[in-house]
């Protein structure tokens, strides 16, 4: 019997961006990435091991190594949107947002279950972590270019950040690939 669960809903790969390493987390837009067990190669969050950030830290000591699941940067075109209008913009550019991958077509997409896989059709398959929580890092961003609207970004991205993920199995995804969403085959957690 299957854990995960096909659903219905396929999302569209609309923006596929990389955030080189070493520098700020605005991504160049590609056509393709090239993702392996390390996630994107020369990326930013590259790598199977990284250090623990302060959103661990009521587990790990700042700093700890442990298992990389924050290789992707996941959004939807539909909460970008949404997160746009609410700062009064015609657009955002998911550059600003250090977005590896941009989908359309998946409702309430920041909160599909932990462990969730979106697979390309016999390819590609990336598991999420969870919930991106929006930070201030974006409005940075955004501020160098559109001043006056950085400080909106955060509560305007609240529930609308998308998810953080890591490759399960590497190969090339591609604009316009179709990414179908499978959750884990479980009931809600009710202690």
């Amino acid at each position: 019997m299957p854990v995960m669960r096909e659903t219905e809903f396929k999302g569209e790969v609309v923006w596929l961006g990389h955030v080189p390493a070493g520098g700020s987390i605005r991504a160049h837009a590609v056509n393709a990435l090239d993702l392996g067990f390390a996630g994107d190669r020369g990326a930013r969050h590259e790598g199977e091991n990284r250090a623990s950030c302060v959103r661990m830290r009521n587990l790990y000591p700042q700093g700890t190594e442990i298992r990389n699941v924050r290789q992707l940067s996941v959004l939807s075109t539909e909460e970008i949107e949404a997160t746009a209008q609410e700062m009064a913009l015609d657009q955002l550019d998911p550059s600003f947002l250090g977005a590896s991958i941009v989908l359309r077509g998946i409702p309430d997409f920041t909160h599909i279950p932990p462990s969730s896989r979106l697979q390309v059709a016999g390819g590609v398959t990336i598991t999420v972590d969870m919930e991106n929580r929006p930070c201030v890092i974006p409005g940075r961003e955004i501020e160098a270019d559109l001043p006056g609207h950085g400080a909106a970004f955060k509560p305007a991205a609240k529930g609308r950040r998308g998810v953080t993920a890591w490759v399960e199995r590497p190969g090339e995804l591609k604009l316009g690939d179709r990414m179908t969403l499978f959750v884990p085959d479980q009931r809600t957690w009710a202690p």
